[in-house]
């Protein structure tokens, strides 16, 4: 599988899955049949309202441009509203980023949009099917042209996803007092890495990782800790301290 390296806020690069050409299909029809369902609706309702008022011609003259706005501009808009997702794109659970980590910017998204006439329309919707299915990170002429990738998107690490969430025992002492200094969002980097390395092993995330918590918490690693008992240590750790403040 396909993957980018994505740096968090915390400096710590997390490989992501980069969405395949299917899904793109997909999201693509997902979004044109919103557009055809519109307008068989449209077609609907002209037929319905012709020969009841005579005078229908401005108002649907009306709306016919702004439908034509709204699909011109759809994806454009879209993505830059909803955080690089049309509706097919969040359904199908993928989004458009920087390819430095980072939300497209204002743009890399209107670049991506006015190549949409080279990737699709003037090459007879197979120009940006070919590049995404050649180019090393799935990207179409559009994003090779604004430095922008398409990568797959996963639901917000929660404690129940954890595939090494500790189990308490009875008189569980804290090793590191001071973890509660972490946030939410520090741990679910955590979580994040260590599912990642169990995936991966990749011992790299893992000491850098281990590395930037240390300077955080102004700690050092126990004599017979590795960096990995660390990170699930911190994790315990929090679990714990955190839930004894709840109750």
């Amino acid at each position: 599988m396909e993957t980018i390296k994505v740096k968090t806020s915390q400096h710590v690069d997390i490989d992501y899955p980069v969405a395949g050409l299917g899904e793109r299909i997909s999201a693509r029809l997902i979004d044109l049949g919103i557009f055809v369902g519109i307008y068989i609706l449209f077609i609907i309702l002209a037929a319905l309202f012709t020969g009841v008022a005579t005078d229908t011609a401005v108002p649907f003259v009306i709306a016919a441009v702004i439908y034509g706005a709204g699909f011109v501009f759809y994806n454009l808009l879209t993505e830059m509203f909803m955080d690089g997702q049309s509706i097919g794109k969040r359904l199908l659970k993928i989004k458009v980023i920087s390819l430095d980590g980072a939300q497209a910017s204002m743009g890399q998204y209107l670049i991506r949009w006015l190549f949409r006439l080279v990737d699709f329309y003037l090459t007879g919707q197979v120009g940006g099917l070919i590049c995404v299915a050649l180019s090393e990170n799935k990207q179409r002429i559009g994003d090779l042209v604004a430095g922008t990738v398409v990568i797959k998107t996963t639901q917000r690490t929660t404690y129940d996803h954890i595939a090494f969430r500790p189990i308490e025992e009875a008189g569980y002492v804290p090793v590191f007092n001071n973890v509660d200094q972490l946030s939410d969002r520090d741990m679910e980097l955590i979580h994040e890495v260590i599912r990642t390395y169990y995936k991966t092993f990749n011992t790299e995330l893992i000491y850098a990782t281990a590395a930037r918590i240390k300077t955080v918490l102004g700690i050092s690693i126990p004599e017979g800790m590795n960096e990995l008992h660390f990170l699930e240590t911190l994790a315990k750790d929090y679990n714990h301290i955190t839930a004894a403040v709840e109750y």
